[in-house]
């Protein structure tokens, strides 16, 4: 599938392999290089025999997500005088909860903006590394707010997916999963903003063309999809999905153009699907997913199947920072679709 482009992104900087060697070296010690497994009991099962499963877990991560390559890596850029200042960021969580533990690592102070919907668990994560929490109404509102304390404290603002320092961080990952993976014929990467998929593409592409990178949308939170059938960043009027980690409302130039620059494709699912991808993850694999982190397997089990038979596949397993009772509740979600599924099949 081709992809419109635009004059903006033929000319936009994409991260370098020599970048992302030089930023994988500035945070070893200070993230973790995070396993891969391989799946091959439950739902995989069903697929061609010959497709190998091969899980990224990032969800092992120093904070529980992906998130902390990106935000380290910026506050590790900051000057002296930005570090005096502090920094600011907006999210529903992960990143917030990335940028409180960056600051504390780098002894700087941090102010994260959160929509009052978020989980009380990811709040309390970052109040526990020292940030100094904001509630909101809206994600919306948390962006604006995040703004205003840049113009009036003149803080660094640490944006959780747009940016090169960001993509750089994000593209450790796709660096690290191919060197422990050198033969892989496919990467699905889950899409919020686009920060974690256009640094992993980046990466992936450039080690390997011939590999595969698709992306994956939840429907209610699209912005990235619509981007790529416009040609242009695009801005949602409404964000609703239970993968509340993906709910980026907008896409951003940077990001964007990196990822017309090196995605193959990008699909979209429903939330039972990815409910449904949170079960077969704790049965089969056990690990507690998030929504967000069950969406790349959910692509793989739906609208990627027939694309990636026979092949070697890297699925992202991005992040899991959710209270006990949200997973109960998504779980039972997730178990419900399953079943529904496999009576289907059975007719």
């Amino acid at each position: 599938m081709s992809f419109p482009t635009s004059d903006d992104a033929a000319a936009s900087h994409y991260p370098s392999l020599p970048d992302i060697r030089r930023t994988a070296e500035r945070l070893a010690g200070r993230v973790l290089r995070t396993p891969v497994w391989r799946w091959q009991t439950g739902i995989v099962e069903t697929l061609h025999p010959d497709t190998e499963v091969w899980l990224k877990l990032e969800l092992f991560q120093k904070t529980g997500s992906f998130k902390v390559r990106g935000a380290l890596n910026c506050v590790l850029a900051l000057d002296e005088a930005a570090r005096r200042r502090g920094i600011v960021a907006a999210s529903a969580g992960n990143h917030a909860i990335a940028v409180a533990y960056a600051a504390r690592v780098a002894g700087l102070h941090a102010k994260v903006v959160m929509p009052r919907h978020a989980s009380p668990a990811r709040v309390a994560a970052c109040r526990g590394f020292g940030a100094e929490v904001l509630l909101t109404d809206d994600v919306h509102s948390a962006f604006a707010l995040a703004q205003q304390l840049v113009d009036d404290e003149r803080r660094t603002m640490v944006h959780p997916f747009d940016g090169p320092l960001t993509a750089l961080g994000t593209a450790t990952i796709g660096l690290e999963l191919l060197e422990q993976l050198p033969q892989l014929e496919a990467v699905v990467v889950p899409v919020g903003g686009g920060g974690l998929c256009a640094g992993i593409a980046a990466a992936v592409k450039q080690l390997n063309p011939a590999c595969r990178v698709y992306g994956v949308e939840p429907t209610g939170a699209d912005a990235t999809w619509r981007s790529f059938q416009s040609g242009r960043p695009e801005t949602l009027e409404r964000v609703q999905t239970v993968a509340d980690s993906l709910g980026a409302p907008y896409a951003l130039p940077y990001s964007f153009s990196v990822n017309q620059r090196f995605l193959d494709d990008i699909v979209r699912l429903p939330d039972d699907a990815l409910c449904e991808a949170m079960y077969y993850l704790f049965r089969d694999v056990k690990l507690v997913a998030e929504p967000a982190a069950a969406t790349a397997a959910a692509a793989l089990l739906g609208p990627l199947r027939q694309r990636l038979e026979g092949r070697k596949v890297g699925v992202i397993v991005c992040g899991s920072n959710l209270d006990p009772a949200r997973f109960a509740e998504l779980l039972a979600l997730g178990e419900a679709a399953a079943r529904q599924r496999e009576t289907a099949q059975a007719r």
